[in-house]
């Protein structure tokens, strides 16, 4: 995971679920200081009257943005707009944009280009143009809504393991995405022996594929994923510097 100093978060109220911000905040949180968040939107509109009480508790800055012309949404221009003058003032090195809506690419494209680490968080139906010109992306429906709904980590693998054996055949085909993402990473990365770092390897799976999670496919992380499948995988365990456990895998030669 990549350790950042100054983060900005910015998010679409309008094509976003208010419930899952306290999660965002979350799971941005881990990556380093968010120090913008701000939420753009018609606070006018109905549809947006379960904001406010979140927006308030959890301290974002809250930008009316009004409709100039009916039917269309000029929320995402002033979002667009905010995002290009943070750029210009080079104080953050990562932005968060929290949307579902394609029409995001060419930002999240530009902040790339000045070098700097975007994070995008949305739905599954997010389309893949967005998703791939973030070098991170984060689906909304792997995140819990509330605190309260946080389970123990006990119940948590077996929430995971039952959301697996649910999916299993609506995700297979994305798995063998995943399969051979690793293969090619046991490729480049292996040691003398075959094996690779399974850190390593997620890191280039996230490289080469931004929406990569694997919660999405009913893991809690990436090791347990790999060891899932002990006829594709061969696992191994050893002790790094201080209290660091290294975990690795070498792929199998299946015919």
């Amino acid at each position: 995971m990549r350790n950042l100093k100054k983060i900005a978060l910015l998010i679409d109220a309008d094509n976003t679920q208010w419930s899952k911000m306290e999660a965002v905040i979350r799971e941005i949180s881990a990556h380093g200081s968010i120090n913008v968040k701000r939420a753009y939107g018609n606070w006018k509109k109905e549809t947006l009257k379960n904001w406010e009480s979140e927006i308030k508790r959890l301290a974002i800055k809250a930008e009316q943005q009004f409709d100039y012309v009916s039917g269309k949404n000029a929320t995402d221009m002033a979002l667009v707009i905010d995002a290009v003058d943070l750029l210009h003032k080079n104080l953050y090195d990562a932005f968060v944009l929290v949307a579902s809506d394609s029409d995001y690419t060419p930002l999240a494209i530009k902040i790339r280009e000045s070098g700097v680490y975007v994070i995008g968080v949305g739905e599954k139906k997010t389309p893949e143009a967005f998703r791939n010109a973030c070098d991170e992306f984060v689906f909304l429906e792997n995140l819990s809504e509330t605190n309260k709904e946080q389970k123990k980590n006990w119940d948590n693998v077996h929430e995971m393991t039952n959301r697996r054996l649910e999916n299993i055949y609506e995700e297979d085909n994305n798995m063998e995405e995943i399969h051979n993402l690793l293969r090619i990473a046991s490729d480049k990365y292996q040691d003398a022996d075959g094996y690779v770092n399974v850190s390593s390897a997620g890191t280039f799976i996230k490289r080469a594929k931004p929406d990569f999670d694997a919660r999405t496919y009913g893991y809690v992380k990436l090791p347990q994923l790999v060891e899932d499948f002990p006829d594709k995988y061969e696992m191994k365990r050893y002790k790094g510097k201080g209290t660091v456990t290294i975990i690795a895998y070498r792929c199998r030669n299946v015919k």
